[in-house]
């Protein structure tokens, strides 16, 4: 047997009938050896043939034949240290639950510890968890009621339409048009849209629309006049939605959206179709009924206290009109839609802006229906 061929079997390699071997090559493989400590280098892939060469098959028989087997270890895993994790700091652990997480495809809101089945915040930026999002995992309510100061806003404008409706009707307008501004303004920022200005605009110039056809009516025709101006502003913000160039979706929130806050704004004008009485009764019941949600009371027991609240401004505001004990009725009443309107200004962990424009307006805003419909039955 000759050297090449022990050389060969020593490797695993077997040279009998492979017609490309070189010879010459042999040098330069010992070489190789030397510079590896003994061991064969692995085999570089085949480079693929010029075009118009051609490729030399083989079998899949072959292609084993001549495929270099190893054994042992080899230069990589003798001279290359092992890579370990670094230790982790105890500070750093405590602060894993504190970083931002990406919650899990497919599992739902109410998960349950922070740290099951999510993963740590990445270079490349995780989604940050909301506010909500967190108040859930962590089983509290998502719900974040306005607070005082917007109450206290709230009963200030109340206020300001109690006393401006004992003046005159005109008077009663400027507090009116400023609480259809805010309404507009607020319920698109509540639903997540801003900026939408030209929603805005269009609702609050159906509030307008709807004030200027009130005094043009009369109270008499209050009902006609709120009512067209609102089914006419329907058919114009389907006509200017249907315009839209924004995908289905975004249309069809949008002029969701729209339709509401013009629906609102233009109800609020309620205050200026009830009679005098009414309105004073009724605002005056609502600042009421939100100072006293505000407290920092519990949930049920706060509620109680603005209802009984709403009642007591009620039948004291209606002693110097001409409602009297009946102003009671009245002002619960108003104080009910009050509190239902608080209670969609508080929805999903809202921004400050809600709170201080959807917050301070919805509730008189809500109320102005029980204003002129209880009014009208008392008075």
């Amino acid at each position: 047997m000759s050297d090449q061929q022990r050389h060969g079997q020593q490797y695993g390699e077997s040279y009998e009938g492979y017609e490309g071997y070189d010879p010459y090559q042999q040098p330069q493989r010992q070489q190789q050896q030397q510079q590896y400590g003994g061991q064969q280098p692995q085999a570089q892939p085949q480079t693929p043939a010029w075009p118009g060469q051609q490729q030399p098959a083989y079998d899949d028989g072959q292609a084993q034949q001549y495929t270099q087997q190893w054994q042992g270890q080899t230069w990589e895993t003798q001279m290359q240290a092992p890579v370990t994790a670094a230790p982790v700091a105890p500070a750093a652990v405590a602060q894993v639950p504190e970083t931002p997480y990406l919650p899990p495809q497919g599992t739902g809101a109410g998960a349950g510890t922070a740290g099951a089945g999510y993963g740590p915040a990445t270079v490349a930026g995780n989604t940050r968890v909301t506010d909500a999002q967190r108040a859930r995992l962590e089983g509290r309510s998502p719900i974040i009621e306005p607070g005082m100061q917007p109450a206290a806003l709230t009963a200030l404008l109340g206020l300001l339409l109690s006393g401006t409706a004992a003046i005159g009707t005109y008077a009663l307008v400027v507090p009116l048009v400023i609480l259809q501004a805010v309404t507009a303004a607020g319920w698109f920022r509540l639903n997540g849209m801003w900026p939408a200005r030209q929603g805005i605009v269009l609702a609050f110039a159906g509030a307008v629309t709807a004030d200027v056809a009130l005094l043009a009516a009369g109270r008499e025709n209050a009902p006609a006049a709120i009512v067209g101006t609102l089914g006419v502003w329907v058919v114009l913000t389907l006509f200017l939605q249907l315009r839209s160039h924004a995908d289905p979706d975004t249309r069809m929130s949008g002029l969701m959206a729209t339709i509401a806050s013009a629906a609102l704004a233009i109800i609020a004008a309620g205050h200026l179709a009830a009679e005098p009485d009414a309105v004073s009764v009724g605002a005056a019941a609502v600042a009421a009924a939100v100072l006293a949600r505000a407290l920092p009371l519990p949930t049920a027991a706060s509620v109680v206290v603005a209802l009984l609240a709403a009642a007591g401004a009620g039948i004291a505001v209606g002693g110097m009109t001409e409602l009297g004990s009946d102003g009671a009725l009245l002002g619960l009443s108003a104080g009910v839609c009050a509190l239902v309107g608080h209670r969609v200004a508080s929805y999903d962990y809202p921004s400050r802006f809600v709170h201080f424009t959807a917050g301070v307006a919805l509730p008189l805003a809500a109320a102005a229906p029980a204003v002129y419909l209880v009014g009208r039955a008392l008075i």
